[in-house]
């Protein structure tokens, strides 16, 4: 689980997608600048209004974790799915992102033996702080727990 915002708390445009697509114009902004010849993709990105988007397919590596431990392994990239949320540390997220974070992990839960969902911070302590402190891990379980019939 992930955060990211382009420039940091600017929840509007397509810079977060071209990042993605490796196709972000660098000049377009100064803070862009420390992110030339960066190439980075995460499988999922849900938007403020909860829309999402898809730049990989799971069966493929994202390049979302970077250095990265986890249960005795290293390369998170290479056995897991990355979601990024629009977001910063600073910003809660809000009910559409939730909702659609719960959608597509019970999707995710169906089609994989998931075993845990983490955030990075989680992967790459000291290094990451994301999805940050306002994410909320109980509202977030809350949504995924197996519901009674």
């Amino acid at each position: 689980m992930h955060s990211i915002s382009l420039p940091p708390g600017c929840f509007r445009g397509d810079a977060v997608s071209d990042l993605f697509l490796n196709r972000l114009d660098c000049a377009a902004h100064p803070y862009f600048s420390g992110l030339t010849g960066l190439r980075v993709s995460s499988h999922f990105f849900i938007r403020r209004r909860g829309e999402l988007i898809q730049f990989v397919r799971c069966s493929k590596r994202a390049w979302h974790a970077g250095l990265s431990f986890w249960q005795g392994r290293e390369r998170c990239n290479d056995f897991s799915v990355g979601i990024e949320l629009e977001g910063t540390d600073a910003t809660a997220f809000n009910q559409a992102q939730y909702r659609t974070l719960a959608r597509v992990t019970r999707s995710l839960q169906a089609a994989y033996p998931i075993r845990d969902i983490v955030g990075h911070a989680d992967i790459a302590p000291g290094r990451k702080t994301d999805p940050g402190p306002l994410f909320d891990w109980g509202r977030y379980r809350a949504l995924i727990a197996p519901q009674d019939a």
